[in-house]
Parts: structure tokens; sequence; C-alpha cells
């Protein structure tokens, strides 16, 4: 079948990108229609936009072609049948009355188009995943096709579920939030107030790139996109002030996975877990600042003693912008980010907070003559077309994973596979968080984060749940894992993407990114042992869980990295580090005392009663050029 111009096919992508985001914005402002209408059209819109974007097997990216349009028209009519028909949906009882033929035409199709567009998006895992699951319920599940249509379709317990809903509602607007804020300049903003905080201290680079990542994280979501946003610059800047490549790339990769983790605006499956758990995203947020807080601390104690035993400095303070200069010229693109702290803690929902954040990024461009000039109309439309392109693998996954999160609840799969996580962990807590992170980590080195996520909590929180933890932990143990999949052998993509930068050993930047990380494999743990690092508890008992867990993870990073604070650790030391860090990290006084007592023998060791002899001091002497 003929193709469309390449132009024809540019324009059109544009404005059904546009409308698609004018769309969302209109209705954060005049409130939500119908379920079926606001998820329909969610939905409908990004299958439209993967369709004319993402080509077929022998299509070329952004030319479209015959079929790709019939594709179209039959995702549009697909997704939207439901909210045309309304009043139909509304009033049929649904697992009684039987579905009428356009409604197996209908339902049958978006279950076929869904799972394209999903291979087209995101490769094979997933819509192999959603296709097991559907083969489950009609086989195994013992399920006839009408009813798995009723819940896959007719219901909102299905494609037009939580994940789909979530997606309409928050991610789309917090994408959107990002668009705009990249488009602002925020980044050079990022870069510039990253260097000139930790640029002239000792593996200077390293830290920016950790602090960067942080900031920048917090706006895009995505472990891959922040590494090639902040990677193109901060890679080459470590590799030129003396960091081996695969270390480079792994700094970079750990530090931008952690950006899912971080709030104010962490990843889109935190939008999903405070729907699943009822609360505000402001309450899950709260639950996620100080895990998140240990992780980058870890990262950047890591790269500090990393540097240190490699004998690294500083970039030169002629390199380095004054901070004073940075904020007084770029500090107020940090107002739009405030605005939706604001916002939240004033009670309001997150779809409004992030409204008022787009609402306030113009405005804010026009407080300086250096952001003045920023946005144009064109600029706006790129920031509207792009928020609605970088929406699309969410929206897929979060639909594919409906057809999941449908399928287990109709079976009763979930309860089953609790009963067999039980009985492999023969009830122990610990043997059960074991094979909970495994699981984990394989679900997300084969599914986008939201969707491991969403199919963790239907088959493995409850099992947690009912073996004594906190469902709140819970949740965020399972979430852990699914982003962390990002950095863990063979399949980690934040790594993948790093090291296409880095150009080192795919295999040495794997390891590397391992050891920078493995603290983030340990937090989980802290967490379910100790909720107070949630911030549950009164406020004495939190803080000393915050200090003794932060001392931790910094014994932690001594250990793995043979250095610590006063010199290059010996290997015993190293061993009492890391057995210090373990003790730390358990929650009670008697192992809080004993790793105090452990850290205290360490430090003596290393200032006082032994100093470290000159042979052991490393060859390598201070540099900033290349090894």
């Amino acid at each position: 079948m003929p193709s469309l111009p390449v132009a024809a096919s540019r324009r059109i992508i544009t404005a059904v990108a546009v409308v698609m985001s004018v769309f969302h914005l209109y209705v954060a402002f005049v409130g939500p229609p119908d379920a079926y209408v606001m998820r329909g059209s969610h939905l409908a819109f990004a299958l439209v936009l993967a369709y004319l974007i993402m080509p077929g097997r022998n299509g070329r990216a952004e030319r479209v072609s015959g079929f790709d349009i019939l594709l179209v028209l039959a995702a549009g009519a697909a997704a939207l049948y439901p909210s045309a028909n309304l009043s139909y949906i509304q009033n049929r009882i649904y697992y009684i009355d039987d579905p009428r033929v356009a409604d197996y035409v209908f339902g049958g199709a978006l279950i076929v188009l869904i799972i394209e567009a999903t291979r087209r998006a995101t490769g094979w895992a997933l819509p192999i995943t959603a296709l097991a699951f559907l083969t489950y319920g009609l086989t195994l599940g013992h399920q006839t096709p009408g009813v798995m249509l009723d819940q896959l379709y007719l219901t909102t317990e299905g494609i037009f579920g939580i994940p789909i809903y979530v997606s309409a509602t928050y991610v789309m607007l917090f994408i959107l939030f990002g668009s705009f804020v990249e488009r602002s300049g925020a980044g050079k903003l990022f870069m510039d107030f990253a260097l000139a905080l930790a640029g002239h201290t000792s593996g200077g680079p390293a830290k920016v790139a950790v602090i960067t990542s942080s900031l920048f994280g917090t706006v895009s979501g995505s472990a891959v996109a922040n590494v090639m946003t902040t990677g193109t610059f901060t890679i080459p800047l470590m590799k030129r002030t003396g960091y081996r490549p695969a270390f480079a790339g792994a700094v970079e990769a750990v530090a931008s996975t952690g950006g899912q983790l971080m709030p104010p605006i962490m990843g889109a499956a935190a939008f999903v877990m405070a729907e699943f758990l009822g609360v505000s995203y402001l309450t899950v947020a709260g639950f996620a600042l100080l895990p998140a807080v240990l992780y980058y601390v870890a990262v950047f104690m890591a790269v500090h003693f990393e540097a240190k035993r490699i004998g690294l400095v500083g970039l030169p303070r002629a390199d380095i912008p004054r901070l004073k200069e940075v904020l007084l010229e770029r500090g107020h693109l940090f107002l739009p980010l405030i605005v939706i702290v604001v916002v939240l803690l004033a009670g309001r929902s997150a779809a409004f907070s992030a409204l008022c954040g787009i609402g306030s990024v113009i405005p804010t461009t026009w407080l300086r003559a250096s952001t003045r000039r920023t946005f144009n109309w064109p600029t706006i439309v790129e920031a509207l077309e792009a928020g609605a392109r970088n929406t699309l693998v969410v929206a897929l996954a979060c639909a594919s994973a409906g057809i999941v999160i449908g399928t287990i609840t109709l079976t009763g799969l979930g309860l089953s596979f609790t009963g067999v996580v039980l009985a492999l962990s023969q009830n122990s807590l610990i043997l059960a968080l074991l094979l909970t992170m495994l699981a984990g980590i394989l679900l997300g080195m084969g599914l986008p984060t939201t969707p491991a996520y969403i199919v963790q909590v239907a088959l493995l929180v409850p099992a947690l749940v009912k073996l004594g933890v906190r469902v709140e932990a819970a949740h965020l143990f399972v979430l852990y894992f699914a982003v962390l999949s990002a950095i863990t052998p063979p399949v980690a993509m934040a790594v993948y993407a790093a090291n296409g930068i880095s150009r080192g050993t795919l295999l040495d930047t794997s390891w590397a990114a391992v050891k920078l990380g493995l603290t983030g494999y340990i937090i989980p743990f802290m967490f379910v042992f100790s909720p107070s690092l949630l911030l549950m508890g009164d406020a004495a008992t939190v803080l000393l869980a915050a200090t003794t867990a932060t001392l931790g993870v910094v014994c932690l990073a001594g250990g793995l990295h043979e250095h610590f604070f006063f010199g290059p650790a010996r290997w015993w030391e190293r061993l009492l580090l890391i057995a210090a860090a373990l003790v730390l990290i358990k929650p009670g006084w008697t192992s809080d005392l004993f790793g105090l007592a452990l850290v205290g023998l360490i430090a003596a060791s290393q200032r006082w009663i032994r100093p470290v002899p000159a042979a052991a001091l490393p060859a390598t002497p201070p540099r900033n050029k290349p090894q």
C-alpha cells in the first residue's frame, strides 16, 4: 500500500501530539470526564501516535504506510468504542449479560492493537508477558472468551484500569512538565549548579554527574533518557580528569537510575503506587525520601573514595562557574519545581500540582534577561509534541499491564502465587524477600519499570504483607528492584546507554555499576526491617535510623572502594567496614553500638594506631589528565 510523504507524515504526527497534550492540559484545568472517556481518549491518542511514529516490520520511522493508516483508524475506533456506547456499558451487568458481537470485534481488535503497539515501542518482552497471561486465563484459568472480554474491555478492571488511569491523569502531565522544564534551560542550570558545588573537590566531575543526574532525574523519570541527556557532558568530563571509561559510564548509569526514586518527581510507577495504596502522591514521596537520599549518599561517597584511591583532584577553579553567579543568572529556573512541591504541600492533587508547575515554567523564564526569550511558539509546540511522544511508552506499557492485572484478578492467580512464595520461603521473611528481589530484577530486565512494578504488586506483595511486612514498605521494596534492573547485568539498559558514550568495556562497566549501586540493593531490606526510614514513627526514632543508616552506607562505599576518610583501607579494614555497614543497617541499639565501635576502631587504626606507610599510598600522583 502507498505511504504518505515524509513531510505530510511529520505534520500529522505533530498535530496529533500537540492535540493530545492540549487535551490533557484542558482536562486537568476543567476536571476529568467519565472514566471511560478519559482513559479511552488517552489510550486512543497513544495508539494513534504509536502507529504513526513507529514503523512496522519493513517501514521507516515517521513514514506512515497505508497499512499503518488502517491500524490508526482501527485503534482509534476500538479505544473510543466504550466512550461512544457509554450508556450501554454502564447499564449492562458484567459477567451476566453476554457481550454483543460489536463488543467482541472492537474488544478483540483493541487487545491485538495494544500488544502490537507495545511490541513496536518496547520490544517483545511485555507483549509476550501479556499473551502468556491471556493464554493462562483461557486455559488453566478456565475462563470463557466472553468473561475475559468483559473483564479486560467492558469494565475498569482491565485495560481501562488503574495503570492507564494513572498514565492519563498524572504521568502525562508530569512528562509534559519535564518537557517544558528541559526547554527552559534548566539542564544548564543543573549542570552549572553541580559544577559550582562539587567541581573543585577530589574527583569533582563524577560528583557533578551524581548531583546533576539526581536533579535531572526528578523531571525525566527515565534512567536511559537521563543517561543520554546528562551523560553526554559528564562522561567525557570524567574521562578527561582521569577516571577509567568503565567507571565513568558506571557512575552516570547508577546516578541516572536513582532519578526514578528521587522525590519530588519520581518515575511513573510512583503515581501507580499512590493509587494502589490509596494515599496521596505526596505521601509516597515522603516514604521514598530517606531511601533515595541514602542511595545518592552511597553513590557520592563511592566516587569520592574511588577518586581518593586513584589520586584524582578536582577541576581548576578557573574552569568552574561561581555558585552565586549561577544562582543569579539561572537560579530562578528552580521555581517550577518549588511550585509543584508547595502545591502538593498545600494538599492539592498531583495532577493540579503538575498543571501549576507547567503554568509556571514560561513566566519563570521572563524573570531574567538571560532566559527571557527561551520560549516562542515553535518552542512551545516542540515541548507539547515531545511531551506526548515521551508518554507513549508509559501509556502502552500501562495498557498491556492492564491486560495482565485484569487476568490475575479474574483468575485468582495472585492468591495462588502468594501460596507458592510462602511455600518456597517456608514462611521465612528473609527468604521471601530474596525471592521477591530476584523476581523483581528478572521482571525489570524484560519489562519497563511501571509494568514490572504492577505485576509484582499483584503476585508478590501479598506474600510479603502476609509475612508481616508493612504494605507501604512492601510496595517500595518491589519498586526498588524493578528500577535497579536498569543497572543489573545481563540486561542493564542504563549501563548499555552509558557505555555507548564512555566506550569502555561492557563487562567492566557492568561490574563497576554493580559495585557503585550495591547499596541500592541493600536499602530495600533496610526499610523493610526499619520502617522509620520511611518517615514512620516519632522524630527521634526516624533521626536515629537515618543517622546510623547513613553511616552504614558510607562504610559500605569505603569497604567496596578500598578507601576511607583517613586514607587507603587495608584488606582487614575493608572487611571490618563492610561488617560495620551491615551491622549499622540492622535497626536496634545493640547493633548500632557495635557498628559504631567498629567504625571507631577503623578510624583509630587509620589515624593514630598505625599510620599508612608511604609504600601503601597510590603510586599514581594527582592528575587532571587521562590515564
